[in-house]
């Protein structure tokens, strides 16, 4: 799917992280930028999640849009990823992108790895 639209909540990608990417984005300077998240093997629990800019969006990239911000997931992530609420979040441990994900079938204390 290339379509540069609202999709509807196959993830859910909350206004709180939304607005934080945008704000990061206007920071940055580059308004060609999209926030990638993605699933590669390791962490403490077998695959971890990755967050990172990119001005590029693959040909097989599912991208979702909120408040202006693109959001896009490769395939490989996206299997792991469906269901997933990807938030933003500030408490006493600081500031971090938060991933619910209903696919993990458990996750480390770091909140960062998980397994399927």
């Amino acid at each position: 799917m290339n379509a540069m639209t609202e999709m509807p909540s196959v993830l859910v990608f909350t206004d709180n992280a939304a607005n934080k990417v945008k704000q990061l984005i206007e920071e940055e300077g580059n308004p060609d930028l999209k926030l990638r998240v993605f699933v590669t093997g390791g962490g403490c629990s077998g695959f971890q999640y990755g967050f990172t800019f990119d001005e590029v969006m693959n040909e097989d990239d599912t991208p979702m849009v909120k408040n202006g911000v693109t959001l896009l997931i490769d395939p490989m992530s996206y299997q792991y990823l469906a269901g997933a609420e990807i938030d933003y979040q500030e408490g006493l441990e600081g500031a971090q992108f938060v991933i619910k994900n209903p696919n993990a079938t458990s996750t480390c204390g770091c909140g960062s790895s998980f397994s399927a």
